[in-house]
């Protein structure tokens, strides 16, 4: 079936900004760490321009889509589904981009498969080369995730031996296939909630973050939405059980999809069960299946003590931002609370995000799927640690239910920032690196404004 010409022309605009990307990180991306360039090195900085020329091209490649998706004939969510295809291929042989995240989930892997304990114990306990490419920061700190993803990072440790390269071509399957879930599950969500699959697959699936983070990143966040998404699609139907379990098994991969059990529970109450009804067996099915999870991945239930991982100082959360301007403030007049400050912040955030998560249920109760994403991105803007890949948590639902097209522009222009947020190392940014992050940006953007000014240029021999 031929594409229309727009369609294809967002294919191979989005393809060259992510091959951009690929070959970037080849220098500038997350190496490991004998591969790793001087950042002040010839090579590192034609990376990293290369890198954020590609990002921009990928933002208004996708920016482009969106105004298809929007137009008089939109595309159909097959057509949608091979362009995410097509973007992402590149990424599948990239280094890992923007995160040395990867790194810490194959260092667990290998942990547990040697039977040690991962929540008690970092990286730093397992030794040898495979610690050393954990960022320094988490080689002494325990596993934050739940037994459902370390059983999976334990069968690839198994079936790659260890070999870094397999390991993490590996580890990107494992997030490829949790993205999977998530374009699967997007359509049917949209249609319950009375939204536009293809809008939803543009901003859910095609989303800038998604093919930076949950792709090239290969960030556990893709399972854990995966699950979610079509846990919440079984609950949508005649398996409301099936639901639970898949719910669950979402949140024993990280934590915060434990919310859309609620999820589940309205919506059999809404197909006509008593709250009761619906209550007691969503339950029942959760604490079996994290029992039965924890028994098989035999990590025991050390993930539920792990949940206070300590933040990175390099991060800027709202509420961690707060603790570090009033612990200066206290420290300047001489209080003995300045040590305080910080994780007074961080209760008052996580006691601001119950009553937000609260208020919005009350409120949204009638559709719980939106309901659910308000209430994950509340998480995610008021926990003490924020990345960008966390704004997907409630932006992938939020795609699926959002009552209006204004709600996904404002979503749209929130990624569009979010996505040039990280350097492609994963690292803490310099002024030399953000001069050439910048210059990369802006060579972009002369690029795409030459190629439009040529297209609207008359043709010879006739007039303007």
């Amino acid at each position: 079936m031929a594409f229309p010409v727009d369609l294809r022309r967002c294919q191979i605009l989005g393809l060259a900004g992510t091959a951009c990307l690929a070959l970037g990180g080849e220098t500038a991306g997350a190496l490991p760490v004998g591969d790793l360039l001087h950042p002040a090195s010839a090579r590192a900085a034609l990376g990293l321009v290369g890198v954020y020329f590609g990002v921009v091209l990928l933002i208004a490649a996708w920016a482009l889509l969106g105004r298809l998706v929007h137009g008089p004939r939109p595309p159909a969510p097959r057509d949608l589904l091979l362009v995410l295809a097509v973007w992402a291929a590149p990424l599948l042989i990239a280094p890992p981009l923007f995160s040395r995240d990867v790194y810490s989930y194959l260092a667990q892997g290998a942990m547990v498969e040697a039977h040690m304990d991962v929540y008690a114990h970092g990286p730093s306990r397992l030794g040898g080369p495979l610690a050393d490419e954990v960022a320094p920061l988490w080689r002494h700190t325990g596993a934050p995730y739940g037994p459902v993803f370390l059983a999976v990072a334990a069968a690839l440790s198994g079936l790659t031996r260890g070999e870094l390269p397999a390991g993490l071509f590996g580890m990107r399957l494992v997030a490829l296939a949790g993205v999977a879930l998530m374009a699967a599950a997007l359509p049917r969500l949209a249609r319950h909630s009375g939204a536009d699959p293809s809008a939803a697959l543009w901003l859910g699936a095609l989303n800038p973050l998604v093919l930076l983070h949950l792709v090239a990143g290969a960030h556990n966040d893709a399972v854990m939405l995966g699950l979610l998404g079509i846990g919440l699609v079984a609950a949508l139907g005649r398996w409301p059980v099936l639901g639970a379990v898949l719910v669950t098994l979402a949140a024993l991969v990280k934590a915060p999809a434990v919310l859309g059990l609620a999820a589940v529970v309205v919506l059999q109450v809404r197909a006509g069960r008593s709250p009761l009804k619906a209550l007691v067996p969503t339950a029942v099915a959760a604490a079996g299946t994290t029992v039965a999870a924890t028994a098989v991945a035999g990590t025991g239930y050390g993930w539920i003590g792990a949940l206070d991982t300590p933040a990175s100082p390099q991060n800027w959360a709202l509420t961690t931002l707060l603790g570090r301007a009033t612990r200066a403030l206290l420290e300047h007049l001489g209080s003995s609370f300045a040590p305080l400050a910080v994780p007074a912040w961080h209760a008052l955030g996580i006691a601001a995000a119950v009553t937000a998560i609260v208020l919005i249920w009350l409120r949204l109760r009638p559709r719980p799927v939106y309901a659910l994403g308000l209430s994950l991105a509340a998480v995610a803007a008021l926990g003490p640690a924020i990345r960008p890949w966390y704004a997907l948590w409630g932006l992938f639902l939020i795609a699926a239910a959002a009552p209006s097209a204004s709600v996904r522009h404002r979503t749209a222009a929130v990624t569009g920032v979010l996505a040039l947020c990280v350097l492609p190392s994963g690292g803490p940014a310099d002024t030399g690196q953000l001069v050439l992050a910048v210059s990369g940006g802006a060579l972009a953007v002369v690029v795409l404004w030459q190629a439009r000014q040529a297209e609207l240029a008359p043709a010879p021999g006739r007039t303007a």
